[in-house]
This record gives structure tokens, sequence and C-alpha cells, in this order.
């Protein structure tokens, strides 16, 4: 009967050590885990040759996920078979034996190396200073890798909407509504401020999974929790100023202040997301009646040093201006050339927008002690009460507010709002467009007017 039970096993055994062979051939010719590209930011060829590489790089670790998974079902198969009903989890019986059979053979230790998820194992402090510095607010990479039910689906292709899916309607939208492409026809049509046009259930807010879903795009990069993410302590902050007081009240600037637009003219501030900020800038003081201080300066020369350089300088700024009661960091997104981030808005061809909140915590690292933010949980009921009034009177021109790893200065008030207007595809027509709507919600938001 010993025997019998060997010469049956044999077969198992030879299967295990070709599977074991040809992982380590694998290995051998793909070189081990593939280096990521060095990243321009500046660079659309290098965006795109990085994505290429790390298609490509997937494609391999997906391969070898696989193999390495049949290399070690056969493994415990053939010396531990009792230990497969303990699970797949990474606990108990099982994870006590997979640590004994790496130290047992450890080829197969060497061969699972580099087969797990990406994300996993210690993030060093320089890849945090590096990532919060680079600013990537850009989400062409991430467009689907959310947490929880607070996935967002990808924009719609030139304005059509075709991007959503079954379910995922954003809030304010009537089901089946579809965007309009703007014709090629310029008509100068006059903003006229929207009157409330849906009404969002607050009631269905408070359960955390629907907020989520109808109002946030997580990064993959972080999680946020049902304590954050309180729709009556989002709703409970008070957000009004008073715009009576002697000084500015609102600072604009911009970290990113080269970002232009399709038909930018080279050279020309005024036609790149800094006369955007200046156009908003006359909107809140003309007809509005703020007092905004537009700062102009560059600190993105070299991009991934853009937040590093304005820190001290915006901090600057708030000192001799204490009067400051609002910061608004005003950048344009980067999304495939065959999105389009654009919707008919009365007539008028108008770039959609989307406010960014930074968490201060990621996957890796819990939160960061370095980039404390006291504001934040100010910050997220801001971007909030912004997203809420937008969705009511402007259904369908933001999207969903994106959460994200760090800090991003936003901090240095407890009003701060990062937002992304268009990107680099749209026209400076359809992001001056957007500056009305725009303007039009903050004053709603600051005022508490409806």
């Amino acid at each position: 009967m010993t025997k019998k039970s060997n010469t049956a096993r044999q077969p198992r055994v030879v299967l295990a050590v070709a599977a074991v062979a040809f992982l380590l051939a694998f290995r051998m010719l793909t070189g081990g885990k593939t280096e990521q590209p060095d990243k321009s930011a500046d660079s659309q060829t290098g965006r795109a040759a990085e994505q290429q590489t790390v298609k490509g790089s997937a494609f391999g670790e997906n391969m070898k996920r696989e193999l390495a998974s049949a290399a070690k079902k056969a493994l415990y198969n053939m010396f531990m078979p009792c230990a497969l009903t303990g699970g797949t989890e990474k606990g108990g019986l099982r994870w006590i034996i997979e640590g004994q059979m790496e130290s047992f053979l450890p080829l197969y230790g060497y061969l699972l190396d580099g087969a797990e998820e990406y994300g996993t194992g210690e993030v060093s402090m320089r890849e945090i200073l590096l990532a919060e510095a680079e600013g990537e607010l850009l989400t062409e990479s991430t467009q689907g890798e959310t947490a929880g039910a607070g996935q967002e689906p990808q924009e719609g292709t030139a304005g059509t909407g075709q991007g959503m899916q079954e379910g995922a309607a954003e809030p304010g939208i009537p089901e089946g509504t579809a965007w309009a492409e703007p014709s090629g026809t310029t008509v100068s049509i006059p903003f006229l401020p929207h009157l409330q046009q849906a009404q969002i259930d607050r009631e269905a807010l408070k359960d955390y999974e629907t907020l989520l879903k109808q109002f946030y795009t997580v990064d993959s990069n972080t999680t946020v929790g049902s304590s954050q993410l309180d729709v009556e302590k989002l709703l409970g902050k008070e957000m009004q100023i008073d715009k009576e007081s002697p000084g500015p009240q609102i600072l604009i600037y911009h970290t990113h202040s080269r970002e232009t637009f399709a038909d930018s003219v080279p050279g020309d501030p005024s036609t790149s997301i800094v006369g955007v900020g200046e156009y908003l800038t006359e909107i809140l003081t003309n007809t509005y009646g703020y007092e905004v201080l537009h700062h102009t300066a560059e600190y993105d020369t070299v991009r991934n040093e853009a937040y590093s350089k304005a820190l001290p300088e915006i901090e600057k700024l708030l000192k001799e201006n204490p009067s400051i009661q609002v910061v608004i960091d005003l950048h344009r997104d980067e999304m495939a050339e065959e999105t389009r981030l654009v919707m008919d808005l009365d007539g008028r061809p108008t770039a959609r927008f989307m406010f960014f909140n930074g968490l201060s915590r990621t996957k890796k690292t819990g939160n960061i002690a370095y980039l404390y933010n006291e504001n934040l949980q100010d910050n997220l009921a801001f971007s909030f009460q912004m997203q809420l009034k937008a969705a009511e009177y402007y259904p369908g021109l933001t999207r969903k507010i994106y959460l994200k790893g760090y800090r991003y200065n936003m901090h240095l008030r407890d009003k701060y709002l990062l937002v992304e207007l268009g990107a680099q595809n749209n026209t400076v027509e359809e992001a001056m467009n957007a500056c009305d709507p725009l303007a039009h919600i903050l004053d709603m938001v600051l005022s508490g007017s409806e």
C-alpha cells in the first residue's frame, strides 16, 4: 500500500518540480521585478511610454502570479494537503505553514517574491516626500481604483457621458442625461445663474455607503472612513464669511501656474490657468462683491518641487493678509486625449471641474504625522458643501470629489479649495465659461444664500 501511494505521488512531484523550474526560468528571463521608468510630469511622450511599460509589466506580473499560485497549490497538495482547508486568507494555520514552506524551500519564497499584489511593503520617507511634491493630481491612471462603493466611472468620451456605468449616476443628474458636444460656432451668450434644478436627499446621505458612492472617488493609495464622511458633520460646518470686512477675503493662486489649454498661446499667461484665475477673480469682485487677491507667482519651473516652493510663500502672504479666509488653489487636470471634460451649459461650452482633498494618510503608512492637517475635517466640509450646491444647481457640471493620500498645502486654511478645472484638451473659452457657475456656487456657500 505504501508503494502504491508513493507511485501515485510521483507525477505530482514531477509536476511541482516542473512548475518551479518553469517559474525560475521565467523570472530569470524577465529579470525579476520590472523597474518603473523615469516620470516626467511635463512630458506627454514620457507618460505614454510609462503607460505602455506599466501595461507590459502588469501582464508579466499577472502571468507570474498565476504560475506562482499553481506552484503553491501543487506544493501544498504534495506536502501538506490538510493545510488547504485553512482557506486563502493570511492568517491562522495556513499563514504559519506558509512561513515554514518559504524557509524550508528557499526557491519557493524566491519565486513568490514580487508575485504579490502591487503596493505591499514599506514606503520610504523619500518616496512620500516626492509623491506629495510631485503633486500628481492627474487621475487618468487611477480612474476606477476606488475604495468601497465610491468608484467613479470613467469620464465620458467627447462629452457624451458614454463612460458612465449603470447605477453610478452622479447626484442630481436625471437618468439618461447625455452631454451635448458644443458646436464649433462661438456664440457670446451671457451667463445666467441657475435656480435650484434638483433636490438631493440629505437623509439618504446619512448612509456612509450612499454618500461615498454618490459624491466621492477615493484614490487607490488612501482610505477614508465614516467618521470623516459623516454628512451631519459635513453640513454642520459654518462656511459663511463677512465680505464687508476690510482687506482681501479670498486668495486665488496656482501651484502649477504653467498649466495650459488646447488653444493657449505659448508665452501668454492670460490664456493659461493663470488667465482663468484672473477671470474668476474679476467675477468674484465685480459680480459678488468680494475682495480677492490673485497671486500669480510661478512655482512649477521644476514641477515636482512646486508644492514645497509654494508653501513658504503662501504662508507669508497669509501672514501679511490675515483678513484672508478662503484659499483657492486653481489647477487644470490632465486626461486621455479622447476624454473631453465639457458640457453644454445653457448654450455655453463649459469645462467640467472637480474638487480635490488630501487626507494626509496612505494605505502603506497610515496617518502621516509630518503632514498633519488640523483643518482636514473643515476642508472636507467645504468641498462637500460646494459639491452639494453644484449638484443641485448645475447637475453634471462637477465630477466627484477626489480624495488622495497627501496634504497639498491644504492645512493653511480651514476654507481651502483645490480645484481641477477642465483638462489640457479643453479650450480657453470652455475654461473661462466654467468660472461663472464656479463663482456662483462659491458665493452661495460663503454667503449662506440660495
